[in-house]
């Protein structure tokens, strides 16, 4: 039977953490205080979260920890790429552990946000109980060329390639994230408005094989559109601040670690080889290919696949909590 996403819920505690440089992030908890303590990580970058990625999870067996990464969503300022790089994020991450006095926690994200978990628990691999990761992304060069090159998602949907590269007409630049990270630093307002929708734009039509049309009346919140299209451009103009092949290069650092990664086989944004290629080097990591789902976390049989992982990695830590 496909599953559904948990109940709407409401948050117990909501706060705004100093992290330091100038940045305060938004956090929030809610389910059980004195359940098993899970993180969830929150594409983009600069994507934000939403009260959805709390219904992943059963509220009466997770303590659910949502925050918004520095820069973005509800986190001060925002947006803001000011002392912003993935560095920052992991050590954000860290800080909020230690702040809530966690001493593991069951790591979880979508997208960016694997990438994000993974670099956290190559630094920090002591402090983790398992990973759930949800459309892979490694960071590396072939994945920027696969999203905004000319022979990569651009073939599938040339349509609207053109109307992404559109919005550069009158930018001189080598490529096209940084003409837009050009345009989104600007001083040109107008510029910036319609820049920051295309992006999105753009990344959402790649994202769903379940819900279409998708034209630019559905980026309705300018302030998020602006937000991950400045955040975003800003991380992949430099790499996201991650030396290439870093992810897999390291991971022997988390081999033991148990990881469940669901990838939709049509996912047109973060390819289904990048999530093979990392279960590969991962023993303890178990890949399961959702055959009827693209990039976007709330396709049907991702959300079916997400909180049965859920379940699953709870009924695992709780077997493991017994033994010891």
């Amino acid at each position: 039977m496909s599953r559904v996403l948990f109940p709407n819920i409401a948050v117990y505690q909501q706060q705004w953490l100093d992290v330091g440089d100038g940045h305060q992030l938004y956090l929030e908890q809610s389910g059980n205080p004195n359940g098993i303590a899970v993180v969830y990580l929150h594409g983009g970058p600069g994507g934000g979260t939403s009260k959805d990625h709390r219904r992943y999870f059963d509220p009466d067996k997770y303590r659910i920890i949502l925050f918004d990464q520095r820069g973005c969503g509800r986190s001060t300022p925002s947006p803001s790429v000011r002392q912003n790089t993935a560095a920052h994020l992991v050590a954000d991450l860290e800080l909020i552990r230690q702040h809530l006095s966690i001493s593991y926690w069951l790591v979880t994200g979508g997208s960016w946000g694997t990438t994000l978990a993974l670099l956290y628990g190559i630094q920090y691999p002591e402090t983790v109980l398992g990973f759930i990761l949800r459309g892979v992304f490694l960071g590396t060069t072939a994945e920027y060329d696969w999203l905004y090159g000319q022979d990569g998602a651009a073939v599938f949907f040339p349509e609207y390639y053109r109307e992404f590269t559109e919005q550069l007409i009158d930018v001189k630049a080598d490529n096209i994230v940084q003409g837009y990270y050009d345009v989104l630093t600007g001083s040109n307002e107008i510029a910036v408005i319609a820049a920051s929708k295309a992006w999105c734009l753009w990344e959402l039509r790649l994202s769903t094989i379940e819900h279409h049309p998708i034209d630019i009346h559905h980026i309705e919140d300018s302030h998020q559109a602006l937000c991950m299209a400045k955040i975003s451009s800003h991380y992949f103009v430099n790499k996201c601040f991650i030396e290439e092949g870093l992810i897999l290069a390291s991971i022997e650092k988390i081999k033991a670690i148990p990881a469940i990664i669901l990838h939709g086989r049509y996912d047109m944004v973060c390819q289904l080889g990048n999530a093979d290629q990392l279960v590969q080097k991962w023993p303890n990591a178990q890949l399961q290919i959702l055959p009827k789902a693209g990039h976007s976390g709330f396709e049907s049989q991702t959300i079916d696949g997400f909180c049965k992982a859920t379940d699953t990695m709870a009924n695992f830590i709780a077997e493991r909590r017994e033994l010891d």
